[in-house]
């Protein structure tokens, strides 16, 4: 069976969705969907049309029809699967089956068509799989909403400090009102014990030079993952034990209540995220704003699952490289990559890309050279390479862990350790240990690193910033009341490192106008969606 193409078009002969799977020219791919209309009659029970070189195999669908161009030697009973199968799938990606419905997911169909079709030959996929393969997460969109989040939360940070110099400034009016007044006893011995400036400070946090402010506390120079694994306690300094003045009553009796409140859910095991301003360190990483007229992302997503006796049971890394440009002059170009090599990993290009140029050359660029593309998409980007690793070999694993339960009398003695066989550096690594249900946090006799138990989901979370040549193995060893092995499974992996396995690189960008090369930059990310020990 060799499928020509596959296309939906409407009764009018108008194609609104068309993949050709081999090479042949694209005005005859074209001259073939235009005489569809002219060869299908009415009333017909049949579901393929026959001419001199091509078979039609379609199917209505509601004012569309859903075509199959093959040739004539290929079974018709494989073309009739296939049809079936497209079908299926066209209802997933388009709610609505009409002519708009249809164009606005033109792109997903295609992709869908992708996987169900390689190379003019039916591949063996489900609809399941292949709503798996064509779902992706944009790195560029979690960016957006991060930096999004982050001014979110500096202007709650700006309203705070606004509204407790207000607070502030009315303190000082009535201070400096009954200073005036004659049998002014109680303001006059507040402003002498010096109470006002110390109950206020130490509690609010208004300062902006003190030692007591929120931004010299505790940890909050850190960044959020190291904050939130610290042993230490965070947050604002216990307020004065000293009573307030009478003026200071109802605001700091609030305030106290307020974080009498915060550490009840503390003891109760929910983590208090501090609204504060985030330090200049935190403000870069989260903002980064695209600067550079040109900037392209390569994301990898790795997908692990580990078996608890030892040995390999899944390895998938799906990467994708997406192209964002700024400004629209800068639009008529080619970008020229290179990758490790390694056959294992499977490319495919954008059904707009001209394949042979990147095949023979490494070169991403469209079909037509006179064509632009897409500038200024915000957050999101064009995706222009796609690519897939599966393998079984546990040398190339970025982590391994190893749990060893143990039972002695009426205790559980837990020893895990991690290995970095590939050894890559690893940031802001996470193992997340279910454990059963506790009154009180687990004995933790021994760690490379931080650790946080969070005993609403009774999950021990073993933290660790940076993995690299220093700290390449590393072990924790907790003891807990006697449980069953099984409990501790399965343990939940995540981190982000700089380093991918495709290596994939822009090597230069090929301005197609002439003139100097546009500046360009590349961000380059492996990150983890789901990683188990099970």
């Amino acid at each position: 069976m060799v499928v020509l193409a596959a296309s939906i078009i409407s009764k009018s002969g108008k194609a609104l969705v068309s993949r050709q799977f081999v090479d042949m020219s694209r005005i005859r791919i074209e001259g073939y969907l235009a005489a569809f209309p002219k060869l299908v009659g009415t009333g017909k029970q049949h579901t393929y049309v026959e001419t001199e070189n091509v078979r039609y195999v379609y199917q209505p669908i509601e004012s569309l029809y859903l075509l199959l161009v093959t040739n004539k030697q290929s079974n018709i009973l494989e073309d009739l699967e296939t049809l079936r199968l497209l079908s299926k799938l066209v209802p997933e990606y388009s709610y609505s089956l009409d002519e708009e419905g249809i164009g606005r997911t033109a792109f997903e169909l295609i992709f869908a068509f992708d996987e169900v079709i390689s190379l003019g030959h039916k591949e063996n996929v489900t609809v399941a799989q292949v709503k798996q393969y064509c779902e992706m997460e944009s790195h560029e969109e979690r960016l957006h909403k991060l930096v999004l989040q982050n001014k979110i939360n500096e202007t709650k940070d700006v309203m705070k400090r606004k509204a407790s110099e207000i607070d502030k400034s009315k303190v000082v009016q009535k201070i400096e009102k009954n200073r005036g007044e004659k049998g002014g006893f109680m303001s006059l011995q507040s402003m002498g014990s010096g109470r006002i400036d110390s109950g206020f400070g130490s509690d609010s946090g208004i300062s902006n030079t003190g030692g007591s402010g929120f931004g010299s506390g505790s940890g909050f120079g850190l960044s959020p993952d190291v904050d939130t694994f610290s042993t230490k306690s965070k947050g604002r300094p216990a307020a004065s034990a000293t009573a307030p003045p009478k003026g200071l009553g109802m605001q700091l009796g609030k305030t106290q209540k307020t974080n009498q409140f915060l550490e009840s859910l503390k003891a109760e095991g929910e983590v208090i995220v501090e609204d504060v301003r985030p330090t200049i360190g935190q403000a870069k990483q989260a903002a980064a704003p695209l600067t550079d007229p040109v900037t392209l992302t390569v994301e990898e997503k790795i997908n692990v699952t580990l078996k608890s006796e030892g040995g390999l049971s899944n390895f998938d890394v799906q990467g994708t490289l997406s192209l964002q440009i700024l400004n629209q002059e800068d639009a008529f170009i080619q970008v020229q990559i290179e990758t490790s090599g390694n056959p294992a990993i499977l490319f495919k290009t954008h059904p707009n890309m001209n394949k042979e140029l990147f095949s023979n050359e490494n070169i991403l660029g469209l079909k037509d050279p006179n064509r632009p593309f897409p500038a200024g998409q915000g957050g999101d980007g064009v995706s222009l390479l796609r690519w897939r690793m599966q393998s079984t070999d546990e040398s190339i694993l970025p982590l391994i862990i190893n749990c060893w339960p143990s039972v002695s009398g009426s205790e559980t003695y837990v020893n895990i350790e991690y290995e970095t066989p590939a050894k890559i550096d690893l940031q802001n690594v996470v193992i997340s240990v279910p454990l059963p249900a506790l009154r009180e946090a687990p004995n933790v006799q021994q760690i490379d690193g931080e650790w946080r138990y969070d005993s609403r989901n009774s999950v021990l979370e073993w933290s660790v910033l940076l993995i690299d040549n220093s700290n390449r193995s590393g072990s924790l060893e907790f003891v807990v009341p006697a449980a069953d092995p099984a409990v501790f499974f399965p343990i939940s992996v995540r981190f982000t490192a700089s380093r991918t396995f495709s290596d994939v690189k822009v090597v230069n960008v090929l301005p197609l106008k002439g003139g100097a090369t546009p500046k360009y930059s590349q961000r380059t990310v492996l990150a983890t969606e789901t990683y188990q020990v099970v």
